[in-house]
């Protein structure tokens, strides 16, 4: 595969169009069995309390894949995405509910680069608050 998007159809500035993902408990069990991250603090709320988090909390690693879906969803392809970095400044609190909360993640363009290539810097929020700093990746388009 390749990206479907091209570099000279892109500027700076391009908004990739924005996206919500759901986060439940069930969604943390099912992170945890997939990656085999069982630590207590993403799914036992007594555990995670008592080490000084509100509540129990996302997976690290689970909050940064959701946000690079909006560049993959984007550009069409995964494998474009050749580098990729976050800095985790808030946890993504999820409560014991139906409902859980959400991340919400944008992105764009802040820069073109050599070889087809752009910097994407996303937005990564929850319940308000930024969980994602320095959330950049480098995407070769076509």
């Amino acid at each position: 595969m390749t990206a479907k998007i091209a570099y000279s159809d892109v500027e700076v500035g391009t908004e990739l169009p924005a996206q919500t993902f759901s986060v439940t408990r069930a969604t943390l069990v099912q992170y945890a069995g997939a990656s085999g991250d069982f630590n207590p603090i993403h799914w036992n709320e007594k555990f995670a309390k008592e080490v000084g988090l509100p509540d129990v909390i996302a997976h690290g690693m689970f909050t940064m894949a959701e946000a690079i879906r909006v560049v993959t969803d984007w550009a069409g392809d995964p494998g474009s995405v050749v580098q990729y970095g976050v800095r985790f400044t808030k946890p993504v609190v999820v409560p014991n509910d139906d409902q859980g909360t959400t991340i919400e993640v944008s992105g764009k363009v802040a820069a073109k680069l050599d070889d087809n290539t752009v910097r994407v810097d996303l937005t990564a929020t929850s319940a308000g608050q930024k969980v994602l700093g320095m959330s950049r990746a480098v995407v070769r388009l076509a």
